[in-house]
């Protein structure tokens, strides 16, 4: 009896969240899933629901030797995963996932990067042109400096990504937390069932911030919510880890993804191609949580590869459950 009311609880609730809708402090609640490419993009309102699925938990992870080249061998058997202590039992697992991309582009603008702009730019089209993939994939571009602003919505049509890749001219501050929070919270967010996709932010910035309404750990909140993993490429050439760095280094290893330092320009159209390798050999796991979590906190989750200790396992490092 206490299962069956569990789970109407949860499938109450979750109707509850897909049906509600809640006002926007800055401009109607369809705006903010159409926003427009070219303007500022307004502060979403921090007490909207986030859909999520209480049922199951998606992880999409990677697999490497000591030396860093990847494992795509392995099968469910091979793994085992921990929510706290607690081993869980996966429900679904794909080997070198093909499922569809949500990527968003995340291109600092500010003043601090001007000297290399262009060459970013070139490097980040060359990425969408290797990774892409036609009626498959989709990917967005946000530009930010004082404000973030959507450059082009998701699409899968490489020609508008490019153009407005091309078309950002750098200048201003730097409003980093806010252009993760927005393309994890009002973008990638939109495509469902969520473990059906592959969502992805690559960050093309110092780290640096100073000019957001959220904080740092509230966008890798959001990016947690929407099952995101964080790719970061440092614009800093000065090979002095800076706080930026660490900000960046972070959010990578908080997600499952991994930082790039590129010091010379020449190296930069590697770092893109070390993100494109990498999506290229993930696994994926699907697991119900037990005992189901509906406290609204953060739980940790641990991938193990079975009797292997020369495996290193990347994933997000948790989930947050929806409160109820």
């Amino acid at each position: 009896m206490k299962t069956f009311l569990a789970s109407l609880l949860v499938v109450c609730w979750s109707a509850a969240i897909v049906g509600g809708q809640a006002p926007q402090r800055a401009e109607p609640a369809q705006t903010r899933a159409d926003q427009q490419p070219g303007k500022p993009i307004p502060v979403a309102d921090e007490s909207e629901p986030i859909r999520l699925d209480v049922t199951r938990v998606n992880l999409l992870f990677t697999v490497t030797d000591k030396r860093g080249r990847f494992v795509t061998d392995l099968t469910k058997d091979s793994f085992e995963i921990f929510e706290g202590k607690k081993q869980q039992k996966i429900l679904e697992f794909v080997a070198e996932s093909d499922l569809p991309l949500r990527i968003a582009i995340l291109i600092d603008t500010s003043n601090s990067i001007r000297d290399r702009f262009r060459f970013q730019q070139e490097a980040a089209i060359e990425f969408i042109r290797s990774v892409m993939r036609p009626r498959i994939d989709k990917a967005m571009v946000v530009s930010f400096d004082t404000s973030a602003e959507l450059a082009a919505d998701l699409t899968d049509d490489t020609s508008k990504l490019e153009n407005a890749i091309r078309d950002l001219r750098p200048g201003g501050g730097t409003s980093f937390y806010d252009a993760i929070f927005f393309a994890c919270r009002d973008k990638l967010s939109l495509d469902q069932p969520r473990h059906k996709y592959r969502r992805a932010v690559i960050i093309l910035s110092d780290g640096d911030d100073n000019q957001s309404r959220y904080s740092r750990d509230q966008a890798l909140e959001m990016a947690h919510k929407a099952d995101v993993v964080i790719y970061s490429i440092s614009t800093n050439i000065s090979r002095v880890q800076s706080d930026g760095d660490k900000v960046l280094k972070y959010y990578a290893q908080q997600t499952g993804g991994l930082t790039f330092f590129p010091f010379k320009v020449e190296d930069l159209s590697q770092s893109f191609e070390n993100i494109a390798n990498e999506m290229r050999h993930q696994y994926n796991i699907l697991y119900r949580p037990e005992p189901l979590r509906t406290d609204g906190l953060y739980h940790e989750v641990e991938i193990k590869v079975k009797d292997r200790k020369d495996m290193v396992v990347r994933s997000r490092k948790g989930y947050y459950a929806p409160k109820m």
